[in-house]
């Protein structure tokens, strides 16, 4: 089936916006389909400091095209860590208890539909999981989750900076924003360019440089240049915001567990995820891209064993050859390489069946090499 989107004009969106369930504003944009769906909705979640205009990378098919042209309804998420949000000192638990249920009963209430899809990347991933594991999103049958869940795994340089650097750097500032490179305010604003500047020379993109310096140790960090077109690597001046410290606290808490933690002290949350059985009866399909130096593919062959665990054979697992963290999404190729194994995992039957175990293109000896738990 060719998943291509041949309209001469791009995909239009509806703004659909609602409120948090502590009152911040957020939004829904919904693609405009031309013709009626023939499945039912699904819903994306970015990650950290971005939007949900991240999944809308100018290559001949993205993500949204294709899920489009496979007849879903998509929805897209501006979660608080959205840059089209309000800044704000976000948590994950803030976004797993506040943001991720409300645009699921949103979706649900809008279409009528009795369950939903969603496919959650990074930090989207990360809060999404804690709102699955708590049971606040039942209404979700099936998840695709990419690069990080519930085990976040980093090289031990990213590990050694996230440790040393945000303690020094929150007492200078509460967000940091590529986006302030062009206008800074204060003397860390003027610093912080230099220095990237002097340490990272992977290309010209000071935004791309910028993004390596923000999330993790990399050259770059958060794609693989050989995946982008130049048009990708030029419109990702624009698609990057603000962090808060909030964030890396809680992150630098968790990486040194070798799992997720909450931070808040929510009732709705428990501090340890991985007491007693998750929350929730959806399917789990983990990717990772092999490359990705943001977080890495560990990181998902890890929580993919804790759920294997409980069902053997249920959820699946893929890990990527050549392709990274973002680019995932963006690639040039991502929708010869990486689509069509997301749309398979959505359009599978979420009820349990042993031969799912050979739908994935991984071994189980192969995991048990790659990660232990």
């Amino acid at each position: 089936m060719d998943h291509t989107n041949h309209d001469e004009q791009p995909t239009r969106f509806e703004t659909i916006a609602f409120k948090a369930g502590d009152g911040l504003d957020l939004n829904l944009k919904h693609a405009i389909r031309t013709t009626p769906a023939s499945k039912g909705p699904v819903l994306l979640v970015h990650g950290a400091g971005v939007r949900a205009d991240i999944f809308l990378a100018p290559v001949k098919t993205n993500i949204v095209d294709y899920l489009l042209a496979a007849g879903y309804d998509v929805w897209l998420e501006n979660w608080r860590a959205s840059f089209d949000v309000e800044q704000n000192p976000w948590t994950l638990d803030q976004a797993a208890l506040f943001d991720h249920p409300l645009a699921v009963q949103k979706v649900v209430e809008l279409t009528g539909a009795k369950t939903i899809k969603a496919i959650i990347h990074c930090q989207g991933s990360t809060s999404f999981m804690i709102s699955a594991v708590a049971g606040l999103v039942p209404q979700v049958d099936t998840i695709v989750s990419n690069a990080v869940s519930l085990h976040p795994v980093v090289s031990t340089a990213a590990k050694i900076k996230i440790n040393l650097a945000p303690p020094l750097v929150s007492k200078l500032t509460d967000y940091l924003d590529p986006r302030t490179a062009d206008n800074p305010q204060s003397m860390l604003g003027h610093l912080l360019p230099w220095f990237i500047k002097a340490t990272h020379h992977e290309c010209e993109n000071l935004t791309c440089r910028y993004a390596s310096f923000l999330y993790g140790v990399g050259f770059p960090v958060l794609w693989q240049h050989e995946n982008l077109n130049h048009e990708t690597h030029h419109w990702l001046e624009h698609e990057f915001g603000f962090l808060p410290m909030t964030f890396y606290k809680q992150m630098s808490r968790s990486i040194n567990r070798g799992r997720l933690l909450t931070t808040d002290t929510y009732k709705e949350l428990q501090n340890n995820l991985q007491d007693g059985h998750p929350k929730t009866h959806a399917r789990f399909a983990f990717f990772a891209g092999k490359e990705n130096h943001c977080f890495k593919a560990e990181s998902q062959a890890r929580t993919f064993n804790y759920f294997n665990r409980l069902q053997p054979g249920f959820h699946s697992l893929h890990l990527i050859d050549n392709y990274g963290h973002l680019c995932m999404f963006m690639g040039e190729n991502a929708a010869q390489d990486v689509f069509p194994l997301m749309l398979a995992e959505l359009d599978k039957s979420t009820h349990f069946a042993t031969d799912d175990v050979d739908s994935r293109n991984i071994s189980l000896e192969e995991v048990k090499r790659h990660a232990t738990v």
